[in-house]
């Protein structure tokens, strides 16, 4: 009587990342990176890539898919006036990063020239897969140059428009601007004092250009003694509100281009002896937290900033995974704003 036959189960041990970097001569996060499309000479890819052929290495997809997103390093690069827009920023970018395991690096640029920028974009450009550049760095024309040279893909948060050589994440500044501009002429406002925002951006720009426009299609004259010259920061707020404060005729509405410039000319105005919003109307710019710590709290158009910065990061992460193909692609996001009222706003008062 046959013995019957017992099943055979071929015992098999799987070939490990550490045996495939030993026979290629390299580290095992060197094979991890030359699988996942990382950043490593065509020389080395080839010898790792020889050494997975020879011993039948298959890769754990899910672990592999976590050490190419603990591979990625993408740069912020700073250097923005506003404490307030930058805490929205950082936000959102930890809170995506931290979700996706990339790796996010902050270099902090200040007062860089042109040239020492140029330097600082080459120096950093082997060292990272993409970089994020906010405002004012979004319009910084030797660090683009230099990054998008070496191959790194870049994405401006907050340009005023479009550029050719990097994609965007934005809103409409001239429809924003417009916006508010028509919110305060709707309450009966007629001599409006515009705080200008940085002169070396295209966002400041668009913000004035909306203004002007709605200005012009109420029948309404833009004054040059209304409009001041600011730079974001809250001391620049400070002396422009003192300016337009100071006219013959001053205004019944202020319009800051940023919130931390809005709540400067709430500080001058009670400094002044004046009640916000009976006295003097006040609005601002992105919904900051500055919007809800200064009493009252103002109104203020809303940029998505974390979302924003949601959106940077997934651009770069598709950029990065395409980056052997021939084809270059660049983004134009364009995200949605609104009108966020509260009570810094009311009909001007009766001269």
């Amino acid at each position: 009587m046959d013995k019957p036959k017992k099943s055979v189960r071929r015992k098999t041990s799987g070939v490990t990342i550490d045996e495939v970097a030993a026979l290629a001569g390299v580290s095992p996060m060197t094979v991890s990176r030359a699988i996942n499309q990382g950043k490593v000479r065509d020389v080395t890819r080839e010898r790792v890539m020889r050494a997975v052929r020879e011993l039948g290495y298959t890769p754990n997809l899910a672990a592999s898919s976590l050490a190419a997103a603990q591979h990625t390093r993408i740069a912020l690069i700073y250097t923005n006036p506003s404490g307030a827009y930058l805490r929205e920023l950082l936000v959102g970018l930890l809170r995506v990063a931290s979700n996706a395991a990339i790796q996010l690096v902050i270099h902090y640029w200040d007062n860089f020239d042109p040239e020492a920028e140029r330097n600082a974009a080459r120096a950093l450009a082997g060292r990272v897969d993409g970089v994020i550049l906010p405002p004012p760095l979004c319009e910084s024309q030797a660090a683009v140059t230099e990054l998008v040279s070496a191959g790194i893909p870049v994405v401006a948060i907050a340009s005023g428009h479009l550029r050719d050589d990097l994609s965007c994440v934005r809103i409409d500044d001239f429809h924003a601007g417009k916006e508010m501009a028509e919110h305060l002429i709707q309450h009966g406002h007629r001599r409006i004092g515009f705080i200008c925002g940085r002169s070396d951006l295209s966002a400041s720009a668009r913000r004035y250009d909306g203004f002007v426009t709605a200005l012009q299609e109420a029948g309404l004259q833009v004054e040059p003694g209304l409009v001041e010259q600011g730079d974001y920061t809250y001391r620049s707020g400070l002396a422009a509100t003192e300016k337009l404060l100071s006219q013959r005729r001053p205004p019944t509405a202020i319009f800051a281009s940023n919130d931390d410039m809005a709540a400067a000319a709430i500080s001058v105005a009670h400094r002044r002896g004046l009640e916000v919003p009976r006295d003097l109307s006040v609005v601002g710019f992105d919904d900051t937290s500055a919007a809800t710590t200064v009493w009252p709290e103002l109104t203020t158009l809303h940029q998505p900033i974390a979302a924003m910065a949601d959106a940077a990061i997934d651009i770069l992460l598709r950029t990065i995974r395409r980056k052997g193909d021939d084809t270059r692609v660049l983004t134009d996001h364009v995200m949605p704003h609104r009108l966020v009222v509260r009570d810094s706003v009311a009909r001007p008062p009766k001269r």
